[in-house]
């Protein structure tokens, strides 16, 4: 059975760093479809990253620069690094599988975990 977990969210001031967690079980962990998106209270969730099929990352315009994507392989997991957290940052990530759809330029995500919970305040 396939299961992804996040983890790391929480409370952080504004400019401060989090880094996210996604296990995975059932799969092997793979940034190459596994992506990231986030929803903020009553908003539309919005795709944060994916994989292009170019082997460059999609990243949502207002975290370039900002957020990174890394993995380890012994555990299985995939991390996304989150500097220079702004207030809008404020949401529920996601991680899950993802596909970047070139006709559309945004990723298109499938099974999700439950997410975390990331809360930018002072």
């Amino acid at each position: 059975q396939v299961q992804l977990v996040e983890s790391g969210g929480g409370l952080v001031q504004p400019g401060g760093s989090l880094r996210l967690s996604c296990a995975a079980s059932g799969l092997r962990v793979d940034y190459d479809y596994i992506g990231w998106f986030r929803q903020a209270p009553g908003k539309e969730g919005e795709g944060v990253a994916c994989r292009r099929s170019d082997g460059d990352t999609y990243w949502l315009d207002s975290v370039k620069g900002r957020f990174s994507i890394s993995r380890d392989d012994g555990k299985n997991t995939v991390h996304l690094q989150m500097n220079s957290l702004k207030p809008e940052g404020l949401a529920t990530y996601y991680c899950a599988i993802s596909k970047f759809m070139e006709s559309y330029g945004r990723c298109e995500f499938g099974y999700s975990g439950q997410g975390t919970q990331v809360t930018v305040a002072s």
